[in-house]
């Protein structure tokens, strides 16, 4: 099966000049279109800074491999043109937009969205009717909606609102980073409903998390250990539960 998100030999860092550090050190990695694969890893292992280099983060120089998304170029891509592209990436802590209303924010990015791939903007209707139907299947208040983008927000709330955008643009690729840090039991539930209600044969995921727990919930086709940089190991879904038994140790150990 074709690669739709494939990444050889990457290397990246942070900072610049004196002050850079390499964070990335040649990560090779596949996802066939359809699947799910999970990344888990030690803090400072460099989870974060793949999904920011994919995204086209400020502050993240690569310095050597490719990534490709349905065999083109993403790394050549400005951020605004990856995510027309289709990828997509849930942050770990979901910034605040004071003055600017949820609902205004996710119409104006689909819009933008729709119009660089050449399709017609979504109608006012249209877009409402939708808006409604994800935030009941999150258990979001269509209130919140009005709100400004994460502002007085809940850490569980800001996540659902990461995922209420996702299911509204319906994105090719995404990428989750740490979805379920700060969440209770309850809102990853719901979480993990609102990710697998995108999972589709021409769609692929890439879930970073430190636990276990989530991937009970999100089923990851194959779990990818990362450390020091680069995939040290690649399983299926008993490679997250040994983990999370075990540690990383055992693994780190094999893997020199």
């Amino acid at each position: 099966m074709a690669s739709m998100l494939k990444i050889e030999k990457l290397s990246a860092s942070v900072g610049e000049g004196e002050e850079a550090k390499a964070i990335l050190h040649g990560l090779s990695l596949s996802v066939p279109a359809g699947e799910v694969h999970a990344i888990m890893g030690p803090n400072g292992a460099g989870k974060s800074t793949l999904s920011y280099v994919l995204t086209g983060r400020e502050g993240y120089t690569v310095t050597g491999g490719t990534a490709t998304l349905d065999g083109a170029d993403i790394l050549a891509l400005e951020p605004e043109a990856r995510a027309a592209a289709g990828l997509f990436l849930s942050f770990q802590y979901p910034v605040e937009i004071p003055g600017v209303p949820v609902m205004t924010f996710v119409r104006t990015a689909m819009n933008a969205q729709r119009k660089s791939r050449g399709e017609a903007e979504i109608s006012a209707p249209d877009f409402i009717k939708k808006s409604r139907e994800i935030a009941k299947v999150l258990s979001l208040d269509p209130e919140m909606l009005k709100r400004p983008v994460n502002v007085g927000f809940s850490g569980g709330e800001k996540k659902r609102l990461e995922i209420y955008q996702m299911m509204i643009l319906e994105p090719r690729f995404m990428v989750l980073d740490e979805t379920d840090s700060g969440l209770d039991i309850d809102a990853l539930r719901t979480v993990a409903e609102g990710v697998n209600a995108l999972r589709a044969p021409g769609r692929g995921m890439l879930v970073i998390t430190h636990y276990q727990r989530l991937l009970d919930y999100i089923k990851p086709d194959k779990v990818h250990v990362l450390a020091k940089g680069r995939i040290i190991k690649t399983g299926g879904p008993d490679l997250a539960h040994r983990l999370e038994a075990e540690g990383y140790d055992g693994v780190l150990a094999e893997a020199v």
